[in-house]
């Protein structure tokens, strides 16, 4: 009878405070775990019914295009094979922008995905005709443009896209090899204010500048050197014409820029005549 009344016997009150804290915590704890996994259920099926449903490219008018004086969103579109609809979350812009950079007339290209409202907008720079060019091709002699990146442009596309004064320069020889020394050239032939009328390439590789006011110039191969070819071409036009006395030198080689060599009228022998030093 004393074992079943001390069974029977109330906790103290400390220890009956104790054990309903314990059941009251782990009710809480139950409860918030039933929280976290209803909010969990509901924002993925938000998130799913907005990537299936709310973020999603219905039809072509969700395309922007920016930037472009020829190219078209349709144009846009086809290049970057877009099917509607399209998740716009699924899309990776910097996939995108290199499919159309390798397939648009442009030079370069931006992709942004725009949440509210759900669009694309893919912002462009055109190719910009600088020179004309020429070039042999399979069928024989080719004429086109090329853009300030030496890169080679058709005659329809550079009549479309000139920039002023492209006219003006030409460029002789053109081959793919040659695209990043001509690039060079070209940028610095404009600097000249018109006196470079045509940049031509030998069947050696050898870069030749026409100058206006000094005739024929050997820049020597599209090495690390040309550079440095080029600024010493630009000192000479500003200084070397009022030495010669209003002639005009047959040929001037810059192959090596610290020691030019010009030769004179009259079949002279090449002679060490302009002060190699920097401009």
């Amino acid at each position: 009878m004393r074992a079943v009344s001390d069974q029977a016997r109330p906790l103290p009150p400390g220890a009956e405070r104790r054990r309903l804290l314990r059941q009251q915590q782990q009710r809480e704890r139950l409860r918030n775990a039933w929280r976290v996994l209803v909010l969990l259920a509901l924002a993925g099926g938000l998130g799913y019914g907005l990537l299936r449903q709310g973020w999603s490219l219905e039809d072509p008018a969700q395309v922007e295009v920016e930037g472009s004086r020829l190219v078209t969103a349709s144009e846009v579109i086809r290049a970057a094979g877009l099917r509607f609809p399209q998740p716009l979350l699924g899309l990776d812009p910097r996939r995108v922008a290199a499919e159309l950079a390798a397939a648009l007339p442009v030079e370069e290209v931006q992709v942004s995905r725009l949440m509210a409202p759900p669009r694309l907008r893919v912002a462009l720079v055109d190719r910009e005709a600088v020179a004309r060019a020429e070039r042999r091709g399979p069928r024989g002699q080719e004429r086109g443009y090329v853009d300030r990146l030496g890169h080679w442009m058709g005659g329809d596309q550079g009549q479309a896209l000139r920039a002023p004064g492209a006219e003006s320069l030409l460029v002789q020889g053109w081959q793919p090899r040659h695209r990043a020394a001509v690039a060079q050239a070209v940028q610095f032939s404009r600097t000249l204010g018109g006196d470079a009328q045509r940049i031509r390439i030998d069947p050696t590789g050898s870069l030749w500048v026409d100058s206006a006011a000094l005739g024929p110039v050997r820049l020597g191969p599209g090495d690390a050197r040309l550079g440095r070819r080029l600024e010493v071409l630009g000192h000479l036009v500003a200084t070397l014409p009022p030495q010669l006395g209003g002639k005009r030198p047959q040929s001037i080689d810059l192959s090596d820029p610290e020691q030019p060599e010009l030769t004179l009228p009259g079949g002279a022998a090449p002679v060490q005549s302009v002060d190699p030093r920097r401009p």
